[in-house]
């Protein structure tokens, strides 16, 4: 499996289709999560919260990478990654890289190993959870942008 896996397959021409979101305009989104089935319950879920563009990387840099290209508006993150035990380093790049920092979300089986002053930069979903936990996440802390954010984020980009 790629490190980097969009959801999405690219039309003929190489563009990226838009998703089919009930609540769309939420932007793009991150997940940084090693173990294929959970990262897929992942992006699915936040396709159906509204995500842009949901693309997942399974390894920390990976994830570096795809975190300049894509400026996700939302990003999960997996602490305890196979190639690295530090996840939350990325949201701490994540806030440093932008402006306007991500949602961040830690997805961990131990949320106790989070340092407090890490924690506080985003919200902790202790494994396992519905995929639900994380749409309503996202739904209560992201709103749609409007007319004016838009045209902000496109002149930044």
């Amino acid at each position: 499996m790629d490190d980097i896996a969009p959801r999405r397959e690219p039309s003929p021409d190489g563009a990226m289709p838009q998703a089919a979101a009930t609540h769309p305009g939420l932007g793009p989104a991150l997940v940084v999560e090693d173990e294929a089935v959970v990262a897929l319950a992942m992006a699915d879920a936040l396709t159906e919260a509204g995500a842009d563009d949901v693309s997942i990387c399974h390894t920390t840099a990976a994830a570096m990478a795809e975190m300049q290209r894509l400026r996700p508006a939302i990003l999960v993150l997996d602490v305890h990654l196979a190639d690295r035990d530090d996840g939350w380093a990325l949201a701490e790049l994540a806030v440093a890289m932008s402006p306007r920092p991500p949602l961040i979300v830690f997805s961990t089986g131990t949320p106790g190993s989070i340092p407090p002053h890490i924690a506080g930069m985003g919200h902790v979903l202790a494994k396992p959870f519905p995929p639900e936990a994380l749409i309503r996440l996202v739904r209560s802390r992201l709103r749609p942008a409007g007319l004016i954010e838009r045209l902000r984020s496109a002149l930044t980009r």
